[in-house]
């Protein structure tokens, strides 16, 4: 094997040569935008804890989307803050309730765009928690059929992905039946099929008003300690339906993109979330990190990990600065 001097990996680490060798690209076309769609408020909110973005108005909707769109961004999820919550969560599958709303506008407005909704209770129950409770305790089996109406109701407004993200056994299944048997055999499902109990969901729960009054998640989301029970949650969410799967967060848990990725070889979301966003630009308010920079290389790293698509609050600056560079 011939060895240095003849070889000289430093060759293509030139200024001039590095961009043609490179391994892995981030996309504006791999990036999902997450979008807070509050029906309580008449005007942009910015959410404190994740400065620089903010809960939108339904009739705004229309306008963040497009202001998206001239970004070059063209993917969207959409998450609800509605004026009514109850113990079963009911205004999640309300066919006039904010997501369904929302939906309806953006698809009229822009039919060619990409929507995904998140299909879960916890925005929407007075105790926050992601499925139908009794005596403090989760239960698993009465929360399923619920799932099925939001996201056949999602569906019905036009929604082209749902999204479960409650971490309830036979979601995947349960949504797949119930969506099959209103005729939307078309309308995809992309599992949070790996979402951990992480500490790093709460300027999320501030954002959507998803905190639980009681207790924890842990009893539906995965232990953060597992690796090998990731892959049987994405196995059982394929055999189940899923035609994406997702892994939620993502910076701490690379590792468990890489094995998504090579084990399944399916298309594969990974969720850069509220806390590393908050992190990230904290820091940089400080002066302790170039914002731009750290967002370029945690964009990338996700993508290097296997993700085919990430959803990411730094969408939109990331293609202002994408914009300016071209």
């Amino acid at each position: 094997m011939v060895l240095f001097p003849i070889v000289r990996m430093r060759r293509l680490r030139q200024k001039k040569l590095r961009r043609l060798v490179r391994e892995v690209k981030v996309d504006l076309e791999d990036l999902i935008v997450p979008i807070f769609v509050d029906e309580n408020i008449s005007k942009p909110l910015e959410i404190r804890s994740m400065p620089g973005y903010y809960r939108i108005p339904i009739e705004g909707v229309v306008d963040e989307v497009e202001s998206c769109l001239n970004l070059g961004l063209k993917s969207f999820i959409l998450f609800g803050i509605p004026s009514h919550k109850d113990e079963i969560g009911s205004s999640a599958f309300d066919k006039n309730g904010v997501i369904q709303k929302a939906v309806r506008l953006v698809r009229r407005e822009f039919p060619d765009v990409d929507i995904i909704t998140d299909v879960c209770l916890c925005e929407y129950t007075t105790h926050g928690h992601c499925g139908v409770v009794k005596d403090g305790k989760i239960l698993n089996d009465e929360t399923l059929p619920i799932l099925g109406r939001i996201a056949v109701s999602h569906a019905e407004a036009g929604a082209d992905v749902v999204a479960p993200s409650g971490m309830m056994d036979g979601m995947v299944r349960a949504i797949r039946n119930a969506l099959d048997d209103a005729g939307y055999t078309d309308v995809a499902i992309m599992s949070y099929s790996a979402k951990y109990a992480s500490s790093f969901y709460s300027p999320f729960r501030e954002a959507a008003e998803s905190g639980y009054k009681f207790g924890d998640r842990r009893s539906y989301q995965m232990d953060v300690h597992n690796s090998d029970e990731a892959l049987r949650e994405v196995e059982l969410d394929l055999k189940e339906g899923a035609d994406i799967v997702m892994v939620k967060p993502a910076l701490a848990y690379l590792d468990i993109v890489r094995r998504v990725k090579e084990t399944f070889k399916v298309p594969t979301c990974a969720y850069n979330v509220s806390g590393e966003y908050a992190m990230v630009k904290a820091s940089a308010v400080q002066g302790w990190l170039d914002e731009k920079s750290i967002v370029y290389e945690i964009l990338t790293c996700i993508k290097r990990a296997g993700a085919d698509l990430i959803i990411t609050y730094h969408a939109k600056d990331f293609a202002r600065w994408m914009k300016n560079l071209e």
